[in-house]
């Protein structure tokens, strides 16, 4: 009984080991890569259907409009604290 709770285990730790190697070595798909990737098809509305064009248009450009707003609000920020507020 006790084997194949620990045979499981095993199997579940080189799983993880197995994972970990993928994410670390250079040039695999790691973290950043998926990360990049998710970014992309957030920002270019690859969640979306293709075949329904308002919704399609509509939301690349709201993602596009949020993040141009959001690193507008960074600058101005940073121009605040800058002039020492």
């Amino acid at each position: 009984m006790a084997t194949s709770e620990d045979d499981e285990r095993a199997r579940e730790s080189r799983r993880i080991l197995r994972g970990i190697a993928r994410e670390i070595e250079p040039g695999g798909t790691g973290f950043i890569a998926g990360a990049a990737k998710d970014a992309r098809n957030h920002f270019t509305a690859a969640d979306v259907d293709p075949k329904d064009g308002i919704e399609y248009w509509g939301t690349r450009i709201g993602r596009l409009l949020g993040i141009a707003i959001a690193v507008a609000l960074m600058l101005w920020l940073a121009a605040y604290l800058v002039q020492g507020g």
